[in-house]
């Protein structure tokens, strides 16, 4: 095949328009790639919204599906081949199996939508009654139809949308993104390359569980369909990557071929963090991060008023945007008043981490959860050692050492982990040694991204 590759990036709310780690992940590996062709086709809960990086000159188009708008249903009666199919389908399903979907994608024309067969025929109306009584009967018929149709009209808009053309596909997710990958192996027999920085599947189970309205069968249901959406990811790509070994493990709990999967963490820029060390008066305690519930900034607040009263020249500095929780944020300031932190605690919005990791202390991660916070790598490149919560890989960043690790909202513990730092002055300088030398030879971004290089090339070029 001549020319360059064509890779199709796959992304469900993230790059460009929502700014995190992943997006982050997504523009410095296009920006790094210089001699491929990237087509971004995301998924988004609405239309027209803003794109929040400058995308590179071979990005060379851009598609974007509203994941629930409505889609106009075919003209006519439904067709019994397509019904009898999605019956079949929910039949394995509701047996625990894997349903063939590719017998049911070939089926369908590109771009029809499924929403006549599925709500439109006798047949169809007989199996969502049938296992409404069955599988929720203590609560409202209404409930467990809206909901049944609101999942399954995403499923079908995304079987529906017109596929790009490229060589490859690269999902950065399995969930929705993952599922247009399969739409496109199946439909278009082109490889299919996942990469999870996180595991979808127990992202959404974690918020499902959270959600009070989402009850009985309908939360089993949600569970059900994005368990559903990642084996079936699993079964039909060609590559799966994970960012970690502790996720690839689990990848293979849930049916991942092991001769797919393949490790490939993320990197930093190491020259960019190497920044020169000013020691400035006082000890200060910075966390990096948006202030969301996720990165729990409450925690970091409430561990800050232990510290404060143990080490009263202890400084603390929330590095990151306030804006995207506003509510949040009114919260996390309103906790800082309440617990007299003053001008102890302030939250400085974005700024250029680099100057704060040339005078931070300790760097704090609180998060709830987290795949591979690329914040510890910075921080180690830079000479800062680290506190974290246990949660994705930080326990293997670092080294499983249980000084420096506390359960996830535990304060007092993350307390006691600062405390070891600022007592111990002498021993972090080897330790602060170690870590960085660990980032340079493992973590470097450039070296990582030839490895994704490599994979467009081998599995894009026929």
């Amino acid at each position: 095949m001549a020319g360059r590759v064509k890779v199709c990036l796959l992304l469900e709310g993230s790059y460009p328009h929502i700014t995190g780690g992943v997006s982050s992940w997504v523009h410095q590996l296009i920006g790094e790639l210089e001699d491929i062709d990237f087509v971004l086709f995301t998924i988004s809960p609405a239309a027209d919204q803003p794109v929040n990086y400058k995308l590179a000159g071979n990005v060379v188009a851009h598609h974007d599906l509203v994941l629930v708008q409505p889609t106009s249903p075919k003209k006519g009666a439904p067709d019994k081949k397509l019904v009898a199919k999605i019956k079949s389908m929910h039949d394995s399903l509701f047996t625990g199996s894997m349903p063939d979907i590719s017998a049911l994608i070939k089926d369908i024309p590109q771009g029809h939508s499924l929403s006549s067969e599925a709500m439109g025929s006798p047949v169809s109306w007989e199996m969502i009654t049938s296992r409404s009584q069955l599988k929720n009967p203590a609560y409202p018929f209404a409930n467990y139809f809206w909901a049944w149709k609101s999942a399954h009209d995403m499923i079908f808009n995304i079987l529906a949308a017109e596929l790009p053309e490229a060589d490859l596909y690269h999902a950065v997710s399995t969930g929705y993104a993952g599922l247009v990958a399969v739409n496109a192996r199946i439909r278009l027999d082109k490889p299919f390359i996942l990469t999870e920085h996180g595991l979808y599947h127990k992202e959404r189970e974690m918020e499902i569980r959270k959600t009070p309205f989402i009850r009985g069968y309908q939360r089993d249901m949600w569970i059900n369909i994005y368990n559903t959406l990642s084996r079936m990811c699993y079964r039909y790509a060609d590559l799966i990557i994970a960012l970690f070994e502790h996720n690839r493990r689990l990848q293979l709990e849930l049916g991942a071929p092991e001769q797919k999967t393949r490790v490939i963490p993320n990197g930093i820029d190491t020259g960019r963090f190497m920044v020169k060390r000013e020691k400035r008066e006082g000890f200060h305690i910075g966390l990096v991060g948006r202030v969301v519930p996720i990165k729990d900034i409450k925690t970091f607040i409430a561990m800050a008023k232990i510290i404060s009263d143990d080490i009263p020249e202890a400084c603390f500095h929330c590095i990151g945007p306030t804006d995207e929780d506003e509510a949040y944020y009114e919260d996390c300031k309103i906790l800082v008043k309440s617990l007299r932190l003053g001008e102890k605690f302030k939250f400085t919005g974005r700024q250029n981490v680099l100057e704060y990791y040339s005078f931070l202390d300790v760097l704090l991660l609180t998060s709830v959860r987290e795949a591979q916070p690329l914040v510890i790598l910075e921080a180690y490149c830079a000479g800062v050692p680290v506190v974290s919560t246990r949660v994705g890989n930080v326990p293997e960043l670092l080294d499983f050492d249980d000084r420096f690790i506390a359960p996830p909202k535990d304060a007092a513990q993350l307390a006691e982990g600062v405390k070891y730092i600022y007592e111990h002055p002498a021993e972090m300088k080897g330790l602060i040694e170690k870590n960085r030398k660990r980032v340079l030879s493992f973590y470097e971004r450039k070296s990582l991204h030839q490895a994704y290089r490599n994979i467009y090339y081998e599995y894009g070029v026929s």
